[in-house]
């Protein structure tokens, strides 16, 4: 969140100022800017509006209009003098939107008192920021990205004084490239404006760009990543644009745009996936493997649908009803003070992510930088069978069309993941399980469900521990045959693809291991319902 004035501040002012043409009480106490009618209506109770400082976007000084100072009782007056203070107002469903109020009277040295004031308070705010480097994707969703950056969240920057440096990526990876070759110390964040892929990308860069600057090998799947103190920032503009939904609870350019104007920080969970001591990805939202990776798979066939093909996608994956066969090895999260079933969800200023991040400081303390995973880390758990999904979700995974997410009680900074595994079952089994998705129904009461919270796990496909079969069996698993017990149910594969983050990864082996905060958003998490949320 915005930062709130020290201790030590001690201005204090009370005024009778215009607005319109009524007089309004306006206190400025505390970081908190106030005002009220003194004399309200008699059928009417006294209302006071009230914004905390650390909200406010800008003040500026603002010539009256002729309407506004020669109305009425006012028109011989001396020249009014007049400010306009820009702030937060939040709407319903997580939107925030940008405000303003313009104050005046006939005082000028009062009005320049109230402007120095205000500006004073707000030069307190060190967590805003004053230069920020933004790429733009030109492609994402609707090729919208850079009207929205142009028309929505510029006009906010230059209000709130935010100098930008703009690049508009021509090619898959320009920014993951360019941030190799920037100079980083140069701005106060990052913003990406794009989708789920872009923000993707941008990681990608920044956490790469922190690991070489300091010497950390990304291969070696055993080396403590380096925190990534520089902030991202999202502006949406994508198809689903998970991460800003989970992160911020609406999927907003103008939300996402204040955000980073006030200053928010919100740290964020990383996981890393290797395969055989060699570096793959790294994922922030969704590691899926199975119905997702499927659906993945076959939208990518289909790009020229548009956005359609994830509809599409998901009904062909649904009607194949493949199961994959493995063998899933995780380490518990036994440092998280939470569950996945425990409906404690993941909110701004959460107190389970800070325990668990303490409690993981001091393990390591104890147990030295890398935690020992025979000692302070648990005991390993060994799953075979055969599975319809295997899903890791870091975070909740919330979207429109699923608010609740694929692990609604996941949270965004302890350290930990929630595995999601869906046994074979029949169509209807599975579809009951996928309309859970959507309502407050608990998805995980199922037989055929499991739910684990890690730190850690390893995945190998049934065909790649037995790659030293002869020729036809491997053939035999590759075309599938329809399972006996359940005659309808499905049909065994070799492999499926992982969706990690909603890009593509073709691995039979995988080890992911989750970096407790690595990086850090533009972004308070989700806020607690409210008044705003009902109205």
């Amino acid at each position: 969140m915005g930062e709130q004035p020290p201790s030590g501040w001690r201005s204090r002012l009370i005024s009778s100022l215009m607005m319109g043409q009524r007089v309004r009480e306006v206190t400025l106490d505390r970081g908190v800017l106030a005002w009220w009618d003194p004399q309200p209506p008699p059928h009417k109770g006294q209302e006071c509006c009230s914004v905390p400082t650390s909200e406010i976007i800008a003040v500026e000084e603002t010539e009256m209009d002729e309407k506004q100072s020669k109305s009425g009782k006012w028109q011989k007056m001396a020249k009014p003098h007049a400010f306009t203070v820009h702030y937060v107002k939040r709407a319903r469903h997580h939107r925030w939107r940008c405000k303003e109020v313009i104050f005046w009277c006939t005082d000028e040295h009062l009005c320049n008192q109230w402007i120095h004031a205000l500006k004073e308070l707000l030069d307190l705010q060190t967590s805003r920021p004053k230069h920020l480097l933004v790429y733009i994707n030109p492609y994402s969703g609707k090729r919208q990205g850079k009207r929205i950056y142009e028309q929505k969240v510029a006009p906010l920057f230059g209000l709130a004084s935010i100098s930008t440096d703009v690049v508009v990526t021509e090619y898959a990876n320009h920014a993951k490239d360019n941030l190799f070759e920037v100079n980083l110390e140069k701005y106060d964040g990052i913003v990406c404006v794009g989708g789920d892929g872009m923000f993707s990308e941008v990681m990608h860069g920044l956490i790469g760009r922190i690991q070489k600057d300091s010497g950390i090998d990304q291969n070696n799947p055993k080396a403590p990543l380096v925190q990534c103190n520089i902030r991202i920032g999202i502006i949406p503009a994508g198809s689903t644009d998970c991460i800003c939904y989970a992160t911020v609870g609406t999927n907003d350019p103008v939300t996402s745009a204040l955000h980073i104007i006030v200053g928010d920080t919100q740290p964020l969970d990383v996981s890393s996936v290797h395969h055989n001591n060699a570096f793959l990805k790294y994922c922030v939202s969704l590691l899926g493997y199975g119905f997702y990776g499927d659906i993945l798979k076959y939208s990518e066939e289909k790009r020229w649908m548009g956005t359609v093909r994830y509809d599409f996608s998901g009904f062909k994956a649904f009607l194949s009803h493949h199961c994959y066969e493995g063998t899933i090895s995780f380490l518990p999260a036994t440092h998280t003070v939470g569950s996945p079933r425990d409906k404690k969800y993941c909110r701004t200023g959460c107190c389970i992510c800070k325990q668990s991040k303490r409690w993981l400081e001091e393990e390591r303390q104890k147990y030295g930088k890398e935690i020992n995973e025979d000692e302070g880390g648990g005991e390993w758990k060994v799953i075979r069978g055969k599975f319809l999904a295997i899903n890791a979700s870091i975070m909740s995974c919330a979207c429109s069309r699923s608010p609740n997410g694929l692990s609604p009680a996941a949270h965004l900074a302890d350290g930990s993941a929630d595995l999601i595994l869906v046994r074979k079952c029949s169509r209807l089994n599975f579809l009951r399980y996928l309309v859970r998705h959507t309502n407050q129904d608990d998805q995980f009461d199922f037989t055929f469900v499991e739910v684990y919270r890690i730190r850690k796990f390893q995945f190998t496909s049934k065909n790649f521990e037995d790659s030293d079969n002869d020729v036809k069996d491997v053939q035999k698993k590759r075309f599938g045959h329809f399972c006996r017990d359940h005659p309808a149910c499905c049909c065994t594969l070799s492999n499926s693809t992982w969706n990690c983050d909603g890009e593509t990864l073709d691995s039979s082996s995988v080890v992911v291991k989750v970096h407790c905060q690595l990086m850090k958003l533009f972004a308070r998490g989700i806020e607690q319902n409210s008044k705003h949320e009902a109205t």
